[in-house]
């Protein structure tokens, strides 16, 4: 492994329409930031949330909050590496998916 993976997940205080009996976006986060830390203990990453209606400075984060608004995305949305890799209710085996291309490995 190089360096941390940045995660980030996207998303808003008022869960999505389409998304009604789906945790809150800021639910997702707090148990895949859990869920990852006890798959890959020992191995750093830096997991973020970004409220999608008020977003960082970050050229790019703002860039992805806007796209989630105007093209009615399901969000959350989370990002690894600022590749796209869930929408809605997310896999936690496609997330490990891509984490292990960077080298993590589960233990």
């Amino acid at each position: 492994m190089h360096k941390p993976v940045e995660i980030t997940v996207y998303g808003a205080e008022q869960i999505c329409a389409s998304c009604v009996h789906s945790p809150s976006s800021k639910d997702t986060y707090e148990w895949l930031q859990a869920a990852l830390k006890r798959k890959y203990p020992n191995q750093p990453f830096s997991i973020n949330y970004v409220d999608i209606f008020q977003p960082p400075e970050d050229k790019k984060k703002k860039e992805y909050a806007r796209k989630i608004i105007e093209e009615d995305l399901v969000y959350p949305v989370i990002t690894i590496e600022d590749h796209w890799v869930a929408e809605g209710n997310p896999h936690l085996k496609k997330i490990c998916s891509e984490m292990e291309k960077y080298g993590y490995r589960s233990q």
